[in-house]
């Protein structure tokens, strides 16, 4: 067995990313479009709002013929019609001195430009209303195309796709949405002393978290995860296995088995790969050191820790920007990075990048405190309570209390 490829930085194992290609593009209905990734930009077909509505119940009416009136001096309107909402007010048209009742969301009549609140009158009777308050063009109304003008551009290629994106989409009348396809991504266990989570582990055995955590790490990022149950330590095994998820994914990720032992088959298997392309194996940070990156044509395979704490790091770091590649978000994390100031003294090592886990509180002026969460290599419960990963630079020796350093946001 190999020791380490080469150890780059994460900056070089980041840019290996970029000899991927996103994934090809198709359509998908609108109640389907949750979470995908545009594949072209969006623009408005034509007006939105399609015509000018009232923002409250009231009078339409021409402004001018509102101006100068007060409570004491009202101004007098003939009340022409009334528009409910979903009726065309375009058939009424107001002259001079003309009014007609409208309610919110009913349109504007034709010469009509504002609204008068309903608090604001007082129909004398069925033909005449009294104005109390003057109106400015526009008021209480939006126009047509306030919202998107007919050509304007409304989503860009490349966005992920929100609830309130399909509600607007919705509005223009769109119902296809051209997107990337959705990344198919493999997982593999590997491990002699692993188990499902569904069985009671024997002397010397553990559950297999990593399947389940992975999985929804990947669903998280937009991508289709499939789960490939437990392998064994036997290359032979491994080798198949690997193969034949690569056959049917876009990226496969085997858990555990990336550092240099005699029963770490990982990097043999990849080498393994036909047609296949070791990119990386060793990335100069803490933890994750051992990551694997391998491609075949344009799928990928990643050696990922055993530990489910340093697998969850080489995620969010490596697989998290390849898989929003692949989607055609960018290579990025996606990931929300801000500043905060240490709560205690962190130590570090000078020659790798670290990632701590910390905990965020605020102090009384709001500004943001990250708190280390140690726990020893394989326990658990460290991972429930970290908010975000402190980075700490590679030629920094630890940081002091109240040190300021950028902690990265876990979803």
């Amino acid at each position: 067995m190999k020791g380490f490829f080469q150890l780059i930085s994460p900056g070089e194992l980041l840019s290996l990313l970029d000899r991927f290609d996103p994934l090809e593009t198709g359509t998908v209905a609108l109640d389907e479009g949750l979470g995908r990734v545009l594949a072209t930009d969006i623009s408005a077909p034509g007006p939105l709002p399609p015509f000018s509505r009232s923002t409250m119940d009231g009078y339409a009416v021409r402004a001018r013929d509102t101006f100068g009136c007060s409570e004491s001096e009202p101004a007098l309107l003939n009340v022409t019609g009334e528009i409910a909402m979903g009726s065309p007010g375009r058939d009424i048209v107001l002259q001079p001195g003309q009014t007609a009742r409208i309610w919110t969301g009913g349109e504007l009549p034709e010469g009509g430009d504002a609204v008068v609140m309903v608090e604001y009158s007082h129909q004398l009777d069925d033909r005449t209303v009294e104005i109390f308050r003057p109106v400015a063009p526009g008021e209480n109304v939006i126009r047509t195309g306030e919202d998107f003008g007919s050509g304007e551009a409304v989503l860009t290629r490349g966005h992920r796709l929100r609830p309130q994106d399909l509600g607007v989409l919705a509005g223009l009348g769109i119902t296809e949405i051209p997107v990337f396809r959705q990344p198919r991504v493999a997982i593999i266990s590997t491990g002699d002393e692993l188990v499902p989570p569904d069985q009671e582990p024997g002397p010397g055995r553990i559950r297999d978290i990593n399947s389940t955590t992975l999985a929804s790490l990947v669903r998280e990022t937009g991508a289709i995860p499939t789960c490939h149950g437990i392998i064994k330590d036997d290359l032979e095994t491994m080798q198949a296995a690997c193969d034949r998820a690569l056959a049917e994914s876009d990226m496969v990720l085997l858990s555990g088995g990336s550092s240099v032992g005699r029963r770490d088959f990982t990097l043999q298997v990849l080498e393994g790969i036909e047609g296949g392309e070791l990119l990386a194996h060793g990335v100069a940070i803490r933890p994750g050191k051992p990551t694997i990156l391998a491609r075949a044509g344009n799928r990928a395979v990643f050696g990922l820790p055993g530990h489910v704490a340093s697998a969850m790091v080489v995620f969010y770091l490596f697989v998290r920007p390849l898989i929003r590649r692949f989607s055609g978000s960018g290579t990025d994390s996606g990931l929300v990075r801000i500043r905060a100031v240490t709560g205690q003294p962190i130590p570090s090592a000078i020659g790798r990048e670290e990632y701590v886990r910390v905990s965020l509180s605020r102090t009384a002026e709001g500004d943001p405190v990250a708190t280390p969460v140690y726990g020893r290599s394989g326990l658990l419960r460290p991972l429930v309570r970290a908010d975000g990963l402190l980075v700490i630079g590679r030629d920094v020796e630890g940081l002091d209390a109240g040190s300021a350093a950028p902690v990265l946001l876990l979803p």
